[in-house]
Formats: structure tokens, C-alpha cells, sequence
């Protein structure tokens, strides 16, 4: 049986290493000059993409690891480091300016953002692919697999519903309503990130 308490922390660290919000002003960089239509067309596109990657590595995951060799005690460790500096990233700004980055190799007016870079890696990228692997292995089986996979569709359905009126939120939060936002998912997604090391290290025996 799964916890309320697992799933409302499931949603939350995904939801924050996801980062809808901080994801949009670059949706709307590389949609820039696009219809509606084709702005929506993009969203469905690259939010279906990032449902079966997240998917697989959900199911398979752990799988992977032990075939190479990689405790699930260790793997919460690297991806609560990971996380921390994904944390960091988004407290000083430099997640929302490497995301641009990445979106200034897209020609946006010729080329179609949905599978790179929006999908990959801007949402299903090596923190959200590393969330769902430690999420999934503190609940192995099909009732794990389907709780997680059940959280992370619903963080994505949000995402899309997000991209799809990301010209309106757009114009309500403004430049500096999108920075408070991403700030604050950075300080509970640093605390987050403090907890997995913390139960990883307790599995090892270093924490009680």
C-alpha cells in the first residue's frame, strides 16, 4: 500500500525538478513567432515524449543500475547530489540561462522544439529521469511503478496545461513573477535533494 505522505512527496520533487514554470518562458522563446495551433501541436508533442522516456526509465531503471553494478543506496546519494545542484541552478539563475542556451541551438522558425531540446532534455532530463529511479525504488513492484508514473503523468498533463496558456501566465506573473517562482521551487527542491542523501546514507548505515 502506498502513503499518502510518499505520493505528496513524489509530486512535489517532481513537480520542482520538472519546473513547469521555469520551463515556460523558454517554451515561449522557442515558439516565439508561431500560432496558437502550432504552439499546441508542440506542447502534446513534446509532453507525449517526455511521458515514455520518464516511462521507461521507471520500469527499467533500476534494472539498468544492477546490471552495472549500482546500489539503489548509492544511486540516492548521486541523485540527491544531483538534485542539490539542479537546486542551485534555479537559485542562482543559471538553470533558466543554460535552458536558453540550449534553446538558442533550435532555429525555431524552421526546425521543431518538441523532441529536442523541450523534451529531452529540458523535461525528461538527468534530474527527472534520476527523480523517478529513486522514487520508484523506495516502492518496487507494479504498485510503485504505477504510483510514480501516476505522478509524474499528472506533473506533465500540468506542464501542458502550462504551455497551452503560456501566452497568458505569461503576461499575469511577468519576468519577475516567473523568477520568484522558480527561486522558491529552489529552495524546497534543495531540501528535498538533503533528504535523499540522508536516507541513502542511512541505508549504507552512516545516518540515523
Amino acid at each position: 500500500m502506498i502513503d499518502s505522505a510518499f505520493m505528496i512527496t513524489s509530486f512535489v520533487t517532481l513537480f520542482v525538478i520538472i519546473d513547469p514554470v521555469g520551463l515556460l518562458p523558454v517554451f515561449v522563446a522557442l515558439t516565439q513567432g508561431r500560432s496558437d495551433q502550432q504552439r499546441r501541436s508542440i506542447a502534446v508533442r513534446a509532453t507525449l515524449t517526455a511521458t515514455l522516456i520518464l516511462a521507461l526509465f521507471t520500469l527499467f531503471g533500476e534494472s539498468v543500475l544492477n546490471f552495472v553494478g549500482i546500489s539503489m543506496p548509492a544511486f540516492r546519494v548521486a541523485g540527491g547530489v544531483l538534485l542539490f545542484l539542479t537546486a542551485l541552478d534555479m537559485l542562482f539563475d543559471r538553470r533558466t540561462k543554460r535552458r536558453h542556451s540550449q534553446g538558442e541551438d533550435v532555429d525555431s522558425s524552421e526546425d521543431d522544439p518538441s523532441i529536442f531540446p523541450i523534451a529531452i532534455p529540458l523535461v525528461a532530463g538527468p534530474g527527472s529521469i534520476a527523480t523517478v529511479i529513486l522514487l520508484v525504488g523506495q516502492h518496487p513492484g507494479f504498485n510503485g511503478f504505477a504510483a510514480v508514473m501516476g505522478i509524474a503523468v499528472l506533473v506533465l498533463i500540468l506542464m501542458l496545461l502550462i504551455f497551452m496558456i503560456s501566452g497568458l501566465i505569461e503576461r499575469m506573473l511577468g519576468p519577475v513573477g516567473i523568477n520568484v517562482v522558480t527561486r522558491l521551487l529552489g529552495m524546497l527542491l534543495a531540501a528535498l535533494s538533503v533528504q535523499f542523501v540522508l536516507d541513502g546514507l542511512r541505508d549504507f548505515g552512516f545516518a540515523g
